[in-house]
């Protein structure tokens, strides 16, 4: 009976159950990092079996999280992610009550994300090589990114089939299998097609490794974006900036939010908008630096 009450099985058992509900691989990792670090907390206070834990227990590791120099947001996320296992736990019917139900997290700062301007954002994508076994590539991930906001994981993981070229829109699979139609500028579509055409490719993944036989891996995505940037003096942009830089100037030139948020995959309003959080801010800073009067 012991056996079928170990702590550690049963993470090997949650994380399958999150592998067949579509979760994606980034991910499961960090849940089970997470997940593999409270099992290690348990085991150094002897408990070793699921229906030990308690409420107490999983304050105690994050307090030891936070207290071994973890930042709030990281501390956050691995309760969340014990949360998420002592629920799945409780439905099982292995725990009598869900003890991560009354628990509440560290209070996290209210981050702005960081949007550059217009005019820098076009230096960076206009600035790059214009020859080279990469330049094609490089200058279409800048694009998509800007362009159609993609995140990291939905640039590479774009198939050819995904892309309806009379349309200029694409079916992108976002956070938990989740799909949505996203338009693309000419910019991308002249880039699409001319890479297409070099590259030689008829279906599957958009950008694909130099061997052909795996995608293009996030890492990659990552060094032509921090390249692309440094070559024009531009530093601390990432992936992530590009996707924020298009929803921020799209705000600001008028953009109602829904659509916004349909196009960013947000499932919740809210979180889009913290970009006109941006945007206000940045038409104060303007007013008081420009007009006779504000002072």
């Amino acid at each position: 009976m012991a056996a079928k009450k170990n702590v550690s099985e049963h993470i090997g058992l949650f994380l399958e159950n999150l592998r067949s509900r579509g979760r994606s691989i980034h991910t499961i990792t960090n849940y089970e990092v997470d997940l593999r670090q409270f099992q290690e907390y348990m085991n150094n206070l002897g408990i070793h079996e699921v229906d030990c834990i308690t409420g107490s227990v999983i304050r105690g590791f994050l307090r030891e999280a936070i207290g071994f120099g973890f930042a709030k947001s990281s501390a956050a996320r691995k309760l969340s992610a014990t949360r998420s296992f002592v629920k799945w736990l409780s439905r099982s019917g292995l725990l009598e009550y869900d003890p991560g139900e009354e628990l509440k997290g560290p209070k996290l700062p209210a981050l702005l994300p960081r949007a550059i301007s217009y005019a820098d954002t076009e230096m960076l994508l206009s600035k790059g090589p214009k020859s080279g076994k990469y330049f094609l590539r490089d200058r279409l991930i800048l694009e998509l990114m800007y362009g159609s906001g993609l995140r990291i994981s939905e640039l590479i993981g774009l198939n050819l089939e995904d892309i309806e070229f009379a349309d200029r829109i694409m079916r992108i699979r976002g956070k938990g299998g989740k799909e949505r139609i996203v338009p693309f500028g000419v910019p991308v579509q002249k880039l699409l097609e001319e890479w297409i055409t070099v590259r030689s490719i008829t279906d599957g993944p958009v950008f694909a490794s130099d061997k052909g036989a795996e995608r293009l891996t996030v890492r990659t995505a990552h060094r032509v974006v921090l390249r692309a940037a440094r070559r024009v003096g531009l530093y601390g942009i990432s992936p992530h900036t590009l996707r924020h830089c298009f929803a921020t100037h799209m705000l600001e030139r008028g953009a109602p939010l829904r659509v916004v948020q349909e196009m960013l995959g947000h499932e919740s309003i809210a979180t889009t908008q913290r970009y006109l959080s941006i945007t206000a801010d940045q038409v104060k800073r303007s007013y008081m630096e420009s007009h006779p009067r504000a002072k």
